[in-house]
């Protein structure tokens, strides 16, 4: 049996596991909701920024208390926060659970409610369901309902308790740091194209220019290495370079010298 809850009014929880899912209608101008929960322990405060179980945090340290994400469900939206109540640790009693619309005020959402299952009883009808009405309409922010100890069970209680300042406001008003628990890289502007990767330069030297930092002609092993060129001496005629021997084949042998002269010829023995 479903209970429909008033404002202020309690149920005892006898699941072990619960579910607690917020529900809305989209529509046009309707804003985006985001469901949290914040661990309190004795001073209704939470211990450290680790109690806060958000978008940027999903899943508490300890592993029993986290976001399942939103999911369409008919013409509705959800957002869903399960709790292992079982495992809860000791020094938390209350979980709170919580709406935030981004900046936009709750009297521009539709059909706001909170209803927690039994986790293990997969698809039954809800343990209880709270409809959440704003009391101003210029909340962005509410506690929907919580979760609390009593004796050694725990019980769920409807709230709808507004904050004009947002999850910041309400956060804070709870000990979270906020500046610590949103700190995040700047996601890159919208639209934008990573610049690709390029490979550094090599380093140079103080003092030394491009045109100076030239690498070596690494050799071809196996092969005999081709001198480099030479460089031009500007003004002065330039020789042709000597022709390279072409291995492995009898080189052409060198024409006659026109400059070669034969001896004077004469008698080659004289008479006595």
């Amino acid at each position: 049996m479903t209970h429909a809850m008033l404002k202020g009014s309690n149920v005892p929880l006898r699941a072990t596991t619960v579910r607690a899912v917020l529900r809305w209608t989209p529509g046009q101008g309707v804003p985006d909701v985001d469901a949290s929960a914040l661990l309190l322990g004795p001073d209704d405060r939470v211990r450290s920024d680790e109690d806060f179980v958000f978008y940027n945090q999903p899943r508490h340290p300890s592993g029993q208390v986290w976001r399942l994400g939103k999911k369409r469900v008919g013409e509705a939206l959800t957002d869903t926060i399960q709790t292992d109540l079982a495992g809860v640790e000791a020094q938390v009693r209350r979980v709170l659970l919580v709406a935030s619309a981004d900046g936009v005020a709750f009297d521009r959402v539709r059909d706001l409610r909170i209803a927690v299952y039994d986790a293990a009883a997969g698809d039954a009808e809800p343990l209880a369901h709270f409809d959440v009405r704003p009391e101003t309409g210029q909340e962005t922010a509410l506690i929907c309902g919580e979760l609390y100890r009593r004796g050694d069970g725990w019980k769920f209680r409807a709230l709808g308790e507004g904050y004009a300042n947002g999850l910041k406001g309400l956060a804070t008003d709870f000990g979270i740091s906020v500046d610590e628990a949103e700190a995040a890289e700047d996601p890159a502007p919208a639209g934008a194209v990573p610049e690709p990767s390029r490979p550094l330069p090599p380093e140079q030297p103080p003092g030394a220019s491009a045109q100076a930092m030239t690498v070596p002609v690494q050799p071809t092993y196996g092969y005999p290495q081709q001198p480099p060129p030479a460089q031009p001496a500007y003004g002065y005629p330039q020789q042709p370079p000597p022709a390279q021997p072409a291995y492995g084949y009898p080189q052409p042998a060198a024409g006659p010298d026109p400059d070669f002269r034969l001896p004077p010829q004469g008698p080659q023995f004289v008479g006595r």
